[in-house]
């Protein structure tokens, strides 16, 4: 019997989960299927709960339900608990689990695909939202020296930075920024989806600093294009972040690691 497995959001057609997974699962041979749900607004413990009465074994969760999913969940992964979302869902018995593999496939993506040194780096993240607070616990597990969290409404980094209850932590405006300089940029906000790039200092990028955009396009993405032009040593975008998250998740749900390198590759 084929087990199945989902990625439920909202828009969800651009997905590119269906494609990943197939490909881990034909590497590992593992049986199973991987498809799309579009859920509704308002109605995600409903898709959830038929997914699961329909014998489904696990979903991943996408924009904008992560928070509905902590929400529902029985119990949640360390992980999960402290982002405040879930990106991965299984089923044990009757109980739902959650996890967050958000900050590990960042984290991942980063320091073994592209060889970024995490230790006392300066980490300037931008926005505090799902996205920022789902990577903030994997960056400091990586020991940078400092994270700032910058955003345009202050009091929302300001409550983030004060859930990190850390001292290397810092929040501010964007404004607040200048003059100082940052070894690694990260893009958390969803300016990219506009074509946006948050209103940051064109010097604060350090000598030899890095740019990384969490979302992903066909084309570079306005941030990455921001990075490039301000010499960032690189300027990556979120393609592999997804693809390692994916590979967190499969593992969760398969007790096998699948070969990211080569499904990046495909996609690109």
């Amino acid at each position: 019997m084929t087990d199945r497995y989902a990625v439920v959001g909202n828009p969800i057609a651009h997905s590119k989960s269906p494609q990943i997974h197939t490909q881990f699962a034909q590497q590992t041979k593992q049986d199973l299927s991987y498809e799309k749900l579009l859920g509704e607004i308002g109605a995600f413990k409903a898709t959830v709960e038929q997914f699961k009465a329909e014998g489904g074994k696990g979903l991943n969760v996408t924009v904008p339900f992560k928070e509905d999913a902590f929400a529902m969940v029985d119990r949640l992964e360390p992980r999960a608990q402290q982002a405040g979302a879930v990106n991965t869902l299984w089923f044990e018995g009757d109980s739902i689990v959650g996890d967050n593999t958000d900050g590990v496939g960042l984290v991942s993506d980063l320091g073994c695909n592209h060889f970024f040194n995490f230790a006392n780096a300066r980490i300037l993240l931008l926005g505090a939202g799902g996205a920022s607070r789902g990577v903030l616990f994997p960056l400091l597990d990586q020991q940078p020296s400092q994270i700032v969290i910058a955003n345009r409404t202050v009091s929302k980094a300001e409550a983030l930075a004060r859930l990190a209850n850390n001292d290397k932590v810092t929040a501010c405006g964007f404004d607040a920024l200048a003059g100082q300089q940052f070894d690694l940029i990260i893009n958390g906000t969803a300016a990219g989806l506009s074509a946006e790039v948050p209103p940051i200092p064109d010097d604060c990028l350090a000598s030899g600093g890095w740019t990384y955009d969490m979302m992903y396009s066909t084309e570079p993405t306005a941030f990455v294009k921001w990075g490039q032009a301000h010499g960032a040593a690189k300027a990556l975008d979120g393609l592999g972040m997804l693809v390692e998250q994916a590979a967190a998740a499969f593992k969760i749900w398969r007790g096998v690691a699948p070969d990211t390198e080569s499904v990046i590759a495909a996609l690109r």
